[in-house]
């Protein structure tokens, strides 16, 4: 069956979602729910009131800047989120499972604090291996053709091959992991989800089914566009030092961030013409990134989506 094109909705929602350990996380203009399936098949929600940095602070009317404060905010609602799916999926060896004398000593001395010190551990660890591995560790190995490539020109597409290659391979790789399959369907489940609430349909496992699994508003596709802008703009800069070359990576790291914000929020607006065009490569993209769910799982993308709309649809706008 050909699948919908998301291109031809008639209601734009502001409504995101995330894959977590087999559930859904949906987060729209007043809550976050994130539905998980237990081994035993029920499904559990988790509905919290949305508490926006954001929009709090007024942010949200500031280009660049509520993009940077948003991608921080959203890594520590999507960590928040998988340690709830962890916590709701049954192991075999949780019952035979004791704490150690460390964990046992952490637990002690810092009490409740102990989660939210993890989960923004976690959120570091993420941003620090992201950017050593998509940013740094591609600015050095092009660096080391600096010894006989003199072209500023030649060494920024070296540079730019490379930060590609290695995340396109990073992804393959991560897609042929069985855990990380099952993640990348419930991803599929979110975006069709949302494309049937999109299109005005009644969320139900067979209309969602129908649509596709692709869509412009993705991390995948975001992540992608931090690509391409970071690789454009550091090509501004010359090659004379490349520890100096990271320096500025780094510090400009959150003004990448912040621009590609933009640009994804502008192509969810817009998502035909030139612009759906230009989006073409995080949409292929996306067929590594999400597999087709089953109907299993499309009801837990509908259990956390049905959480998160609003009673009043123009409070629901992107």
């Amino acid at each position: 069956m050909k699948k919908k094109d998301t291109a031809k909705c008639c209601h734009m929602t502001s409504i995101g979602g995330q894959a977590v350990i087999e559930g859904v996380m949906m987060r729209g203009p007043e809550k976050i729910a994130t539905a998980v399936r237990k081994s035993d098949g029920e499904i559990v929600i988790d509905i919290k009131d949305v508490n926006s940095f954001v929009v709090r602070h007024k942010l949200n009317k500031i280009p660049i800047v509520r993009g940077v404060v948003s991608f921080v905010e959203s890594m520590v609602t999507g960590v928040k989120c998988l340690m709830f799916s962890a916590d709701q999926v049954d192991l075999e060896d949780d019952e035979s499972m004791e704490p150690s004398r460390f964990e046992k000593w952490l637990t002690d001395k810092l009490g409740d604090k102990i989660k939210d010190i993890a989960i923004y551990f976690a959120v570091v660890v993420a941003l620090c291996f992201s950017v050593g591995l998509f940013m740094i560790l591609p600015t050095i190995i092009a660096g080391f053709f600096g010894y006989f490539v003199h072209s500023r020109i030649a060494l920024n597409l070296i540079e730019g091959v490379v930060k590609l290659s290695i995340f396109l391979i990073y992804l393959w790789a991560v897609s042929h992991m069985s855990d990380i399959r099952r993640v990348f369907e419930y991803h599929g489940a979110e975006h069709k989800t949302i494309a049937a609430y999109e299109a005005g349909e009644e969320l139900t496992s067979k209309n969602a089914a129908k649509y596709t699994r692709l869509h412009p508003r993705c991390g995948t596709s975001f992540l992608l566009i931090v690509m391409v802008i970071s690789i454009l703009m550091f090509s501004l800069f010359s090659w004379s030092n490349v520890w100096l070359r990271i320096c500025y990576r780094l510090l400009l790291l959150p003004v990448v961030a912040g621009i590609s914000y933009e640009i994804i929020k502008f192509a969810g607006k817009h998502p035909t013409g030139v612009v759906g065009f230009l989006t073409k490569p995080g949409l292929w993209l996306q067929k590594i990134t999400t597999r087709e769910p089953d109907e299993s799982q499309l009801e837990v993308a509908i259990a956390a989506m049905k959480a998160v709309i609003p009673e009043n649809k123009e409070d629901d706008q992107w």
